[in-house]
């Protein structure tokens, strides 16, 4: 079960970190105004969700992978506040509310592989 999770959280992040560079302007119409240079931050954003989730797979890079996850997380938690503030289009205001505190529950998720 152990390696289940910790593939599906790999894949959760490469998956997430691609999109950043399919979709580009759904992730950069989120990041708040306060941040300079947002195509900037979204590809780095995508570009270290990839090599995070990745490096989960290995275990000499687990341990570091995982504290980058969870240092991503907290890093686009401003980003999942503007987006509950602003609203999203076709994204229920509780849907968006209850998106907070799933960034805890995937802060501890990572945690299990520190």
């Amino acid at each position: 079960m152990y390696l289940f999770f910790l593939y599906l959280m790999a894949g959760f992040f490469v998956f997430a970190g691609t999109m950043h560079f399919v979709k580009p302007r759904m992730f950069i119409k989120i990041i708040p105004p306060y941040f300079l240079h947002p195509k900037v931050l979204n590809a780095v954003a995508g570009m270290f969700e990839i090599i995070f989730g990745l490096g989960l797979l290995f275990e000499p890079t687990r341990t570091i992978s995982a504290i980058g996850v969870i240092l991503l997380l907290l890093a686009v938690f401003p980003a999942n506040i503007y987006m509950y503030q602003k609203g999203a289009k076709g994204i229920p205001k509780w849907a968006l509310f209850l998106r907070l505190p799933l960034q805890f529950a995937l802060i501890a998720w990572a945690y299990l592989y520190v």
